[in-house]
């Protein structure tokens, strides 16, 4: 599992990005964001700057998170 925080969250559509930790190691680039969805946590939405752990995913568009959960 990867740790990071949510970075943006944008409340109309639903859908924000996560900036992973530095020192977590993933193939991804130092300024990539991974994406997800309300959906991706159950329903209830995340606030800007809480800690989250999920795995990462490839989807069509990039990363996506998977499996997400609060810290």
């Amino acid at each position: 599992m990867t740790k990071g925080t949510v970075d943006f969250f944008n409340d109309q559509g639903g859908y924000g990005f996560i900036k992973v930790d530095e020192d977590e190691e993933t193939d991804l680039d130092d300024d990539e964001d991974v994406f997800y969805h309300m959906e991706d946590i159950g329903g209830s939405d995340l606030e800007e700057d809480t800690d989250v752990e999920f795995e990462i995913e490839q989807s069509q568009k990039g990363p996506r998170a998977s499996n997400l959960t609060r810290l």
